[in-house]
């Protein structure tokens, strides 16, 4: 693969190299910091491009529960594939944090096109967790209709 092909892009935070001028990425870590950035970034955040961007903000307020896992990864993986067309996703799996409630890890795997190294990518995510003492979502029971209908 050659470095020409990936190109170079600012390096995120933005700052400074030894000379002075933009600090920029190269290869790699620029798609590393290019996946962050379009996960990070929630659609209309971008006046210029407001299409831009990944929807797990839309599930901040989701229970934690499979539905929210599935469609966390269901939103990176469209993201992905839609904003980033050096790589290849392989796979996006959506993980309970078993110590810290309301906390997923999306744990991107991908291959840069091209390529054969695969690579992957871990980052949390945060819900607000549900409410202490109350059972999670997915152990209440149904509820029963209103007068019997």
């Amino acid at each position: 693969m050659t470095p020409d092909f990936i190109g170079a892009g600012w390096s995120f935070p933005l700052g400074l190299d030894p000379t002075n001028a933009f600090a920029l990425v190269t290869q790699a870590r620029d798609i590393e910091q290019a996946i962050e950035l379009i996960i990070r970034t929630a659609p209309g955040e971008r006046p210029m491009r407001p299409e831009f961007g990944c929807r797990i903000q839309d599930h901040l307020f989701s229970p934690t529960n499979e539905t929210t896992r599935a469609a966390i990864a269901h939103d990176v993986r469209s993201a992905l594939q839609l904003w980033e067309p050096r790589i290849d996703v392989e796979d996006v799996r959506v993980e309970f944090d078993e110590h810290h409630q309301g906390m997923f890890y999306i744990d991107v795997g991908y291959r840069i096109r091209g390529d054969n190294d695969d690579r992957n990518l871990v980052f949390p995510f945060y819900v607000i967790p549900d409410e202490p003492g109350e059972p999670r979502v997915v152990d209440r029971p149904p509820v029963p209709a209103p007068n019997g209908a």
